[in-house]
């Protein structure tokens, strides 16, 4: 998978709070590499010191000059980021592209709880996986089936903490940095309140929806469509044609309540780590009253998603994660905006209006051979935020260095035709 980056000159921007880069980069020069990094604020001088760190705390105007003088002075061959839509890391793309570098993308694993991401170009939306389902059915052929991932366990913990020690630093050092803009706003007091919140109504929802399980999902509950929302501020909005998730989940129920059959429920999950950020308790009301749908609408926060999955219709995402489960345990999917995995065949291609009525199969043959490829090409055991005995120091299966781009006869797709939860483990 980085078999190609050993021995490279590696510029590593920003990356997971914590110290995975600082790690990472001792690996690369482990296996002859040269590696600078570039710190932006206070949280990412707490994780990562040494001579090769750089500091870029001018006005962002000046970045894409400033970026392109360094590697041009340094030699730098390879750039890696944590989440390609930082603003940051977006004209970073644009520089690499200029100067015919490398670009690197992490994320969180596509297949979790136990895989990080690691692709070329870009990583959801960006990547450059083909678009043709033959091309996978014609793959997974010439692949071998890889030893199921190992569990990594609880990793929210050691995020959390990580999460908290990285905004305490932005928050009482920002004076360093005074022209950096956050992505989202990671201020600590704001941050402790948030959480504070997300406590208070996880007991709350914990307590009122006891019962939502077997109301949803039970003998003789109505059928019903399942949309899990996404993060307020998810990067991946940016991959939809919604300004916000309040305005997707509109237009969801409004063609729910055109088109879905009268008998038909429509169950809206709140994201997990969204439960301090967001309620959308009274928006749900609005629209309830607007179509009198009655308990036709369901709200949900902490409802056991697998087994929603293995009981819905079909599953309403605009780009999550959770639509690969939903394929994983047989469940059809509509895409709303655009994600890795919205392919022919995989997903369903029609209307939202036309998914409510019929939303069809899931072609399981074509979801395992996507899955075992997704295995080979960019996904890698492992966890940014914690060390696992017999993995590298930086939380990675070894075989992150050894293993190269599958080597797959893709005569039967055009190389043009380019574009939270668990998932399986042992494909």
């Amino acid at each position: 998978m980085l078999r190609d980056v050993v021995g490279k000159h590696v510029l590593l921007l920003q990356g997971p709070n914590g110290p995975f880069f600082m790690r990472f980069a001792a690996e690369l020069r482990a296996r002859g590499g040269e590696v600078t990094k570039v710190n932006f604020n206070s949280g990412d001088d707490l994780f990562y010191w040494g001579p090769e760190r750089v500091r870029f705390n001018a006005p962002m105007t000046e970045w894409p000059e400033f970026l392109t003088r360094l590697i041009e002075e340094r030699g730098i061959e390879v750039i890696f980021v944590y989440g390609d839509q930082r603003p940051i890391h977006r004209q970073a793309k644009r520089v690499a592209d200029a100067l015919g570098l490398d670009f690197y993308a992490l994320e969180e694993g596509y297949l979790r709880p136990d895989h990080v991401t690691i692709e070329p170009e870009g990583a959801n939306a960006n990547s450059k996986l083909p678009r043709d389902p033959d091309f996978y059915r014609h793959a997974a052929e010439a692949l071998p089936e890889l030893p199921g991932p190992r569990a990594m366990g609880n990793t929210f913990r050691p995020h959390a903490w990580l999460t908290t020690f990285n905004a305490v630093a932005y928050t009482f050092l920002g004076f360093r940095y005074p022209h950096y803009e956050h992505h989202r706003d990671i201020n600590a007091f704001k941050q402790a309140f948030w959480w504070t919140r997300a406590g208070y109504r996880k007991l709350k929802y914990e307590r009122l929806e006891r019962n939502a399980l077997d109301d949803i999902t039970g003998p003789g509950a109505p059928p019903f469509f399942l949309v899990p929302l996404q993060v307020y501020v998810d990067s991946q909005l940016q991959h939809s044609d919604y300004a916000s998730v309040a305005e997707m989940i509109e237009d969801v129920v409004d063609q729910f309540a055109a088109h879905a059959r009268p008998s038909d429920r429509i169950v809206l999950k709140h994201h997990p780590h969204d439960r301090g950020y967001t309620d959308y308790t009274q928006l749900m009301e609005r629209l309830r009253r607007r179509h009198s749908l009655g308990d036709r609408l369901v709200y949900v926060h902490d409802t056991h998603l697998p087994t929603l999955l293995k009981h819905c219709r079909g599953v309403v995402t605009m780009n999550s994660t959770v639509g690969l489960s939903a394929l994983y345990h047989g469940a059809p999917v509509k895409v709303l905006g655009r994600a890795v995995y919205d392919i022919p065949e995989l997903t369903s291609q029609m209307t939202l209006a036309e998914f409510l009525l019929d939303p069809g199969e899931v072609d399981e043959e074509l979801v395992e051979a996507f899955f075992r490829y997704l295995r080979h090409e960019s996904q890698i055991n492992g966890s940014f935020y914690k060390q696992v005995d017999g993995f590298l120091p930086c939380g990675l299966d070894p075989v992150v260095f050894e293993r190269g781009k599958p080597e797959v006869d893709d005569a039967s797709a055009s190389p043009d035709e380019a574009p939270q939860e668990s998932v399986p483990k042992g494909m």
